[in-house]
């Protein structure tokens, strides 16, 4: 028989500090608490919890909105006060901890200022720094990249492409590219450019 190791709300914590954006540190924290250590014998921690989770997805996805920050923040200090518990209460706590900063109201006008929200950013190819080796493209299992690898003494090659509906932002095109010709571009920075 597997014996399951419990989860420990430290380790939640530690796990969710991995993330760069405050944002998906909450989610992370949220989930892996609803999951684990949440006991469910208290109503504010309990239904909190999950309707935190679900807004905080939202806001996530992109589809956030100032109604779920203000949620957010009342069941937060609602389970910081009614939690019968220290898990509770340590919940409301790592939420409200970057309540305060601008970091989720960014996210509601559409912008991850950590750039690591996947609805949030693009990857783009810098076709001048493209050296045509197609190693973005064989290491993309999503088939986003486009393009043809450079073969020797023939011309004409167009630098490659990320097609944007395919892909998942999972980053590992940054991590082999020689020439570090793949950057993170904040969408509503381009919109705003092109305006």
């Amino acid at each position: 028989m597997v014996e399951l190791k419990e989860l420990k709300l430290e380790d939640i914590k530690a796990d969710a500090e991995q993330k760069g954006c405050p944002v998906q540190k909450a989610l992370y924290y949220i989930t892996a608490f609803l999951s684990g250590p949440m006991c469910g014998r208290c109503f504010p921690c309990s239904m909190g919890s999950y309707e935190a989770r679900i807004r905080l997805q939202d806001i996530v996805d992109g589809k956030g909105t100032e109604a779920d920050l203000t949620a957010i923040k009342r069941i937060a200090v609602e389970m910081l006060e009614a939690s019968m518990c220290k898990k509770g209460k340590d919940t409301a706590r790592f939420i409200l901890d970057w309540m305060a900063t601008d970091v989720y109201k960014e996210h509601i006008e559409g912008r991850c200022p950590d750039m690591q929200c996947p609805a949030f950013i693009e990857y783009r190819i810098t076709p001048e720094e493209c050296i045509n080796c197609g190693l973005c493209k064989d290491v993309c299992k999503y088939g986003a990249v486009l393009g043809e690898k450079k073969k020797p003494y023939q011309s004409g090659y167009m630098p490659f492409e990320i097609r944007q509906r395919r892909c998942v932002k999972c980053g590992e095109c940054i991590k082999v590219c020689p020439t570090e010709a793949i950057e993170i571009i904040d969408i509503k920075a381009k919109v705003e450019v092109k305006v």
